[in-house]
């Protein structure tokens, strides 16, 4: 697998990323022994889309997903997964509203005397 980490991000042109995107999926490729051909049937997209992207051609990102799975590492895409947060507030009204102590039940209270009917 190839380090692209040196690429200053911000400072990177879209063009310059299509084409790292597109050199990361080609690397990929190449590692699995995979030909374009074997790759894009798999992707459910055809060779010349696939030879476009690796290119850095702007094919789409269902194109980039397509391969992704294919590949095997659709993982990648979890960085931009939402996690749910807890406000500050929410988070303190539910730690207040946790119970401190267990109740005593029914057999832990004192009987009441039955009540007579006189």
């Amino acid at each position: 697998m190839t380090d692209i980490s040196y690429i200053s991000t911000p400072a990177t042109t879209d063009l310059a990323l299509l084409g790292s995107l597109g050199s990361f999926i080609r690397q990929q490729r190449l590692q699995q022994n995979k030909t374009q051909g074997q790759l894009a049937k798999e992707a459910g997209i055809s060779r010349s889309t696939l030879s476009l992207f690796e290119k850095g051609e702007n094919t789409g990102i269902l194109v980039f997903i397509q391969v992704l799975r294919s590949l095997k590492l659709l993982q990648l895409l979890e960085v931009f997964q939402m996690k749910q947060q807890v406000s500050p507030l929410a988070l303190a009204k539910l730690e207040r509203s946790k119970r401190l102590r267990a109740s005593r039940g029914e057999t832990g209270r004192k009987k009441s005397p039955p009540q007579s009917d006189w």
